[in-house]
């Protein structure tokens, strides 16, 4: 659930980068780059290279206030039957066939500082996020112009890194895709979704408890339910066998949403841009048997 920012790494340990580049990469989701839908033909079993982008994202949805990072990341993608760490899978593969594919996938979302927000200023920090569970994705058929719709349902638990993996609440997004392959080498993903937080993970972000209080800001009971609607789209562009430049945006919006009226919510539509670049170093000479 890309919810939080993402601010500085400096003092976040490398396997955490690794994990969050990971989810970048490879799970829907604000700085997450997804899937390429022209990709075809056999893949290889593994690759090493660099993923370097740019983001301005919101703090999370209904937050005035927007964070601007860039980050430069290693990655490391292997096409296992069963194993899975690639542009369009993070995690343990455990179904596959034409029209459906059930997976355990991985995502993450880094912390941010309160203080950097007037809204939560004097409240706890926003921490690093980590996501796990099943994903299913139902291939709904063909599309106009030669693409292809997709829905995607995953259901995940949200962990904290920053407090020893506390478990923050579990959270769903279910999104309907549309991919298309174009001409030059270029490739589209458009979608729309919504996203759903139980009543704990709510909490972690629109709850303001009595401690917390002050004259802007009441006190609060966070409400499990939908949290924004989402719409997205992200293009892709294959320079050459090695290169790649991608550019993603993402529109949120808490209208509607169980904490709507949370003293949190300081804007109801909130904005998330981004591109960068990434770089295959090696590959394998084995393919992937898909």
């Amino acid at each position: 659930m890309p919810l939080p920012t993402l601010p500085t790494l400096s003092h976040r340990p490398l396997i955490t980068s690794l994990i969050l580049a990971c989810g970048t990469l490879c799970a829907s989701g604000a700085a997450r780059a997804q899937a390429d839908p022209g990709e075809v033909g056999p893949q290889p079993l593994w690759e090493v290279g660099a993923v370097g982008v740019g983001v301005s994202q919101q703090a999370y949805p209904g937050s005035d206030h927007q964070v601007r990072r860039g980050l430069v990341l290693p990655y490391f993608f292997y096409r296992g039957k069963v194993l899975r760490a690639d542009r369009d899978t993070t995690g343990l593969r455990a179904i596959k066939t034409d029209t459906y594919e059930l997976d355990l996938g991985v995502a993450g979302a880094f912390g941010s500082s309160s203080d950097k927000i007037e809204a939560r200023r004097g409240m706890p920090d926003l921490g690093t996020l980590i996501e796990f569970g099943p994903r299913l994705r139902w291939n709904l058929g063909a599309g106009p112009g030669g693409g292809s719709w997709r829905a995607v349902l995953p259901l995940r638990g949200v962990f904290d890194l920053s407090d020893r993996g506390a478990h923050r609440g579990m959270s769903l997004e279910p999104e309907l895709q549309f991919r298309r392959r174009a001409d030059a080498g270029w490739n589209y993903t458009a979608s729309v979704g919504a996203i759903f937080a139980d009543q704990r993970l709510a909490r972690t972000f629109y709850e303001v408890e009595p401690a917390y209080i002050r004259a802007d800001r009441p006190a609060y009971e966070a409400r499990a339910g939908l949290v924004a609607w989402r719409v997205g789209a992200f293009a892709t562009h294959k320079i050459d066998r090695d290169w790649r430049v991608f550019g993603f945006a993402r529109m949120d919006t808490v209208a509607g949403a169980a904490n709507r009226d949370s003293p949190l919510v300081r804007r109801q539509t909130g904005f998330t841009a981004g591109m960068g670049v990434s770089w295959t170093w090696l590959r394998s000479d084995a393919l992937a048997q898909d």
